[in-house]
């Protein structure tokens, strides 16, 4: 199967191609997307779910120190397993812009609008809410973020079009009080609903059955691209040309080394797509059955959940995305594992979303580690797919950073403390693996939470904080986590330490605060960056 003429020049950056004396260009291009001095891509991988977790059933019980596959031995994330040695469990980190009651640590406007709205963005939401309890409409389910989430920041530097790749799994769109992409302030980003649509995006990237050209038959056996265009080179190098251009052309030069490993496997075809079983027949099929159970004529159970993971993978084959985004549905009824209430409601334990209440639902905190144990097999799917194939001198997953991020630690009580993270891959080497790192005190035995006491001690629910993490543990904040993602993927700062295009430092600032009680004020107190950087610890030695 030969790579088409589209990927080989996609693969190179089409202007670089056309212009190859254009140093300026190359040098640009090789540092917005992201390519390190191996020359193997780094990606970004992100999966997204909804109302935290029983904390103390999916924390290992060690926090700081080597994993092994025993530490994870009875916790949700057991079916991880086998990938122990591949993974990072970041510990001690804090979200922002909690909601409580008492608006001391975030915004008063929703416990879950403010939160999704700052969580890749870590700026507040506008308008801004002063009662937590109030149910304006524009406060409460229409606030929006005041700028860009991580998502699109990464994606304008490492992707060619800007954009990050969002699927929504479960096809459902989001609303701002479950939305977390934003493509400027106050600007939402739709992402794709039907797979279908990624997957013709990306089988417009190789052509089943077409006959390679010669040199892309050559790239795809796993000739570099500068072997292949090695004569036309050396025959412009006999040209007198000035110093300028000669240096120029070695730069064009450089950056085809640089991009050479892209395509040094011919994984990007039609037969690895069906090796994932992604056909048109079987996505259609995921579509009508999304379709059918909006009209309620059927019950289902996400089944659809790994073929969108496998398109992430496709797509980071094909190099048709670098920041990449598997979004799970809120409110979502698990009827194929035997559930009747919605993620939300079971999330408060009382069978509505009422902030308290009495008469636990029966067995419900087995419901939803029902819940937790399907979003852990499905990153599990994920992350063993990504290790399945072989790219430089590592598999896919070791250059990609592929992250489980949840909403909040615990759904009843809302807390942002003790967030339940979990990453695979070491981003091309940049992250330790097979380690759990406590960024916030080192200790190796830090507090898993409390999300079982209320049905397991009392059948009342009086205080949505009974059941997360006590406030004065895990409160490194996730702006930091941010940072060192971004310059493992090789996004640039500028002079400031904040992202930026262009840019040439690294990246040590990120979002308007780094501390959830500033947010309370909704953006009336300065910005501020009290603890500026990447967590050092998580990174490589």
């Amino acid at each position: 199967m030969g790579l088409s003429r589209r990927v080989f020049l996609r693969g190179l950056g089409g202007a670089v191609v056309a212009a190859p004396f254009l140093s300026s260009i190359a040098e640009r291009t090789a540092r917005s997307r992201g390519i390190p001095p191996s020359g193997d891509p780094r990606r970004w991988i992100a999966m997204f779910t909804h109302y935290g977790c029983l904390t103390n059933r999916w924390f290992p019980r060690k926090s700081h120190g080597p994993l092994t596959a025993d530490d994870l031995m009875g916790t949700t994330l057991s079916v991880l397993a086998p990938q122990v040695n591949k993974l990072l469990l970041p510990r001690g980190i804090r979200a922002m812009n909690e909601w409580n009651a008492q608006l001391t640590h975030g915004q008063g406007n929703d416990p879950h609008t403010q939160v999704v709205g700052s969580y890749f963005t870590c700026v507040p939401v506008t308008p801004h809410g002063t009662d937590p309890f109030s149910f304006e409409a524009a406060t409460k389910f229409e606030a929006m973020p005041t700028a860009a989430s991580l998502d699109h920041v990464c994606a304008k530097q490492l992707n060619a079009d800007g954009m990050p790749l969002l699927m929504h799994v479960g096809g459902m769109n989001d609303t701002p009080t479950s939305g977390i992409s934003y493509s400027a302030g106050e600007t939402p980003f739709d992402g794709y609903t039907d797979p279908t649509d990624v997957f013709s995006k990306l089988t417009g990237l190789f052509a089943s059955g077409a006959p390679a050209s010669p040199d892309s038959y050559l790239v795809a056996r796993g000739k570099s691209v500068i072997d292949v265009v090695r004569t036309d080179l050396e025959t412009l190098e006999r040209v007198d040309m000035s110093k300028a251009d000669r240096d120029k052309l070695q730069a064009w030069k450089d950056l085809l080394n640089q991009t050479t490993s892209v395509f040094r496997s011919a994984q990007c075809n039609a037969d690895t797509a069906e090796m994932l079983g992604l056909t048109s027949a079987n996505l259609q099929a995921v579509v009508t059955h999304e379709t059918d159970r909006v009209a309620g004529k059927i019950t289902d159970d996400l089944d659809g959940a790994d073929l969108h993971s496998d398109l992430a993978v496709l797509a980071a084959l094909c190099d048709q995305s670098r920041v990449i985004v598997l979004k799970y549905p809120a409110n979502y009824i698990f009827r194929g594992l035997g559930l009747t209430h919605d993620s939300h409601t079971l999330s408060h334990r009382i069978g509505s979303a009422n902030m308290a209440g009495s008469g636990c639902l029966s067995n419900v905190n087995e419901m939803i580690y029902a819940i937790d144990s399907f979003y852990a097999a499905k990153f599990a799917h994920l992350v063993q797919t990504l290790d399945s194939f072989d790219e430089g001198s590592g598999t896919l997953l070791d250059n990609s950073a592929a992250v489980w991020f949840q909403e909040m630690s615990d759904g009843n009580a809302h807390n942002l403390n003790n967030m339940p993270l979990l990453q695979a891959g070491s981003c091309g080497g940049f992250f330790k693996t097979g380690v759990a790192v406590n960024v916030d005190d080192g200790s190796d035995d830090m507090h898993a939470g409390n999300s079982e006491f209320v049905c397991s001690n009392s059948p009342t629910i009086s205080a949505v904080t009974d059941s997360g993490t006590p406030a004065d543990i895990a409160n490194a904040p996730i702006n930091k986590f941010y940072c060192s993602l971004m310059n493992a993927l090789g996004v640039k700062a500028g002079p400031d330490g904040f992202p930026m295009p262009g840019g040439s430092d690294p990246v040590t600032h990120y979002g308007m605060y780094d501390n959830t009680r500033d947010f309370a004020s909704g953006g009336e107190n300065p910005p501020r960056i009290n603890d500026p950087g990447g967590f050092a610890d998580l990174e490589a030695s």
